[in-house]
């Protein structure tokens, strides 16, 4: 069986009478990169911080490189390494400055000219921290996250505010740490992040996590659409209502707005092919149709912001 870096079992968190986490069953396995999803206020910060430590769990336990990682904290920081939104350095020390600073703190670091060139950073070595770029910023972040020779590396947020460039080349640097073997857990906002690096992801909702696994499961679980404006065969727009519409096999949710009609289905092909056939026997032009499988954009969105349960609302 792959061994498991983090294992949470029924964890809880509470900030007085609210409580941010609330009954987390999660695993992330050696090797692989699993992607924390959530609105704001879901509970993602207040779960990463009690797997990096910071904090007690209120209920449940959690297992970090097979240790409590709040009450053995010794035996778990030294396999952790963290990268948060902003590291606050001094923008005054050089980038090498920094770097050697901050691997003076660990017990076994890694050389630094190997790392800062690796993230290539070897150029700009001289430069003062305040005169980085933000791409520039973020691989130093990186750098001084994997100095300490981690076998869990928790990314928090790590392209937020770079240009597409810089992103693609943090994510190019995080893939050749999994092809290394590394474990990361990832918080992010960028679904497109998630799908380009995660091996599995966790959506969490009101303290919850509500759907787990690949990329593909989660997208599975939600349906396709099918969108058009229907026109008569002379050009003219037609208003139809849900009554004047076909009845397909996989149709689970109708929707009109004006003139635009909005499909969704579990069977995609199949649906589309009866559409089609009923738009050709009465004469109706099915223009701008867009037929697609769901995204992760959409099971997010149903997902991240769906209907609270009663519990919930009573918390």
């Amino acid at each position: 069986m792959t061994e498991n870096i983090i294992s949470l079992r029924g964890v809880r968190r509470r900030y007085g009478r609210f409580e941010a986490v609330r009954g987390v069953d999660l695993d992330v396995r050696r090797g692989e990169l699993l992607a924390l999803l959530g609105v704001n206020g879901a509970g993602k910060t207040s779960l990463v911080e009690l797997v990096e430590g910071l904090a007690p769990a209120d209920g449940g336990t959690i297992s970090v490189l097979g240790h409590d990682p709040y009450r053995e904290r010794h035996r778990v920081v030294g396999g952790l390494g963290i990268m948060l939104q902003e590291a606050g350095f001094s923008a005054d020390l050089t980038t090498a400055e920094t770097a050697r600073m901050w691997a003076g703190t660990l017990g076994a670091p890694r050389d630094v000219d190997e790392v800062l060139a690796s993230l290539s950073l070897d150029g700009r070595a001289d430069v003062r921290v305040g005169s980085l770029s933000g791409g520039e910023r973020r691989r130093l972040d990186l750098a001084l996250a994997i100095l300490g020779r981690p076998e869990l590396l928790i990314m928090d947020e790590p392209t937020t505010g770079l240009d597409p460039e810089s992103r693609r080349a943090v994510w190019r640097l995080v893939r050749g740490l999994l092809d290394d073997g590394m474990t990361v857990l990832l918080t992010t906002h960028y679904l497109e992040e998630a799908e380009a690096l995660a091996d599995r992801i966790a959506i969490m909702r009101a303290g919850r996590v509500v759907r787990e696994g690949t990329v593909a499961e989660t997208v599975a679980a939600e349906p396709a659409r099918i969108e058009f404006v229907p026109h008569s065969d002379g050009g003219e727009r037609l208003t139809l209502t849900p009554s004047d519409l076909p009845v397909l096999a996989g149709t689970v949710g109708v929707e009109v707005d004006r003139d635009r009609v909005l499909l969704q289905t579990t069977a995609l092909q199949r649906d589309l092919e009866g559409l089609l056939v009923w738009a050709r026997e009465r004469g109706v032009v099915l223009e701008e149709l867009d037929a697609r499988a769901a995204s992760l954009e959409q099971a997010f969105l149903s997902l991240a912001q769906g209907a609270d349960t009663d519990e919930e609302v009573a918390a």
